[in-house]
């Protein structure tokens, strides 16, 4: 195989399992709930990345305390958020849930205006601020959506940013998948206490294991793998389109398997969030791999 075929592989690898997994969190929360599975999913998935690709990799989980910590501070922040979106989802149709979390680097953008007090371009800012019209658009509750679904969406999504600007402010292991072991261990652990008194009647449906599993393996492990090795082997333009790809895999895979209906509003929130979100991340692209993207 070229090097462009793996190029264009781990890229639709990406697209479709990243754009797949709020389908996945919606069959594997309909029975199990949402905070038990969110936190076994990590405490699996960091376990089998621990391992498997970190010592495959030659890699090592030993380093400073102070990577340890940075780690841990980003872990509570980024699997809580996907915990939140398992909420979330039980109210909230997948594709709307998907084109609300795309607002992910805006928010980071406001974080770094607000917080880091960087100087970014005029074209960022547009597109933040566009970005975040459309987000208002999607954010009327419709087509079966709740109100208080849809804001713990917008809360997930700033809990999902916040890790994101701290993953690239603290001091973090240089390896990006000991980074991410770490990050969903300490995360899945802290939850799991609290998610066993949630365990009423617990009786899973073959369909939310299944959606389960597909998270741990799929979304965690194949699909930042894929990502991770795009980052070193494509440009960065072109592995910046998952960003505003996925959200429309994610609507897509709505209508077919969940039978989610398509409004005017919904169509015209999506088109101005995707716009904003690709201008955005087209002229700020992703340098180095950030553990948020392995608990999509």
């Amino acid at each position: 195989m070229s090097h462009g075929a793996k190029v264009w592989t781990a890229l639709a690898t990406v697209y479709v399992i990243w754009g797949s997994t709020y389908l996945g969190i919606a069959y594997a929360g309909e029975t199990i709930p949402p905070l038990f599975a969110a936190s076994t999913r990590f405490i699996t998935a960091g376990a089998i990345m621990a391992f498997v690709v970190v010592r495959v990799r030659g890699g090592t989980l030993r380093m400073p305390q102070r990577h340890l910590l940075s780690s841990a501070i980003v872990g509570c922040l980024l699997p809580g958020a996907n915990s939140v979106l398992f909420f979330a989802e039980r109210s909230v149709p997948t594709g709307l849930a998907s084109l609300i979390i795309a607002s992910v680097p805006l928010w980071v953008m406001v974080l770094r205006l607000a917080v880091g007090r960087e100087r970014l371009p005029w074209q960022v800012l547009a597109g933040v601020g566009v970005g975040f019209a459309g987000v208002a658009v999607l954010a009327q509750p419709s087509g079966g959506a709740r109100s208080w679904g849809i804001a713990l969406c917008v809360f997930s999504a700033v809990m999902w940013a916040t890790g994101s600007f701290l993953s690239s402010h603290l001091p973090m292991p240089e390896d990006p998948f000991a980074a991410t072991t770490l990050e969903m261990l300490t995360g899945g652990l802290v939850m799991l206490p609290i998610s066993l008194f949630t365990l009423h009647a617990f009786s899973p449906s073959l369909e939310s294991i299944l959606g389960w599993v597909y998270l741990v393996l799929f979304g965690s492990i194949v699909g930042y793998t894929a990502y991770v090795w795009l980052l070193a082997n494509a440009p960065l333009g072109l592995v910046s389109t998952y960003a505003y790809v996925n959200p429309v895999v994610a609507v897509t895979l709505g209508v077919l398997f969940r039978g989610e209906s398509l409004t005017w509003r919904l169509l015209i929130g999506a088109a101005i969030v995707v716009v904003a979100v690709a201008a955005v991340v087209r002229r700020e692209p992703p340098v180095t791999a950030h553990a948020e993207e392995a608990v999509r």
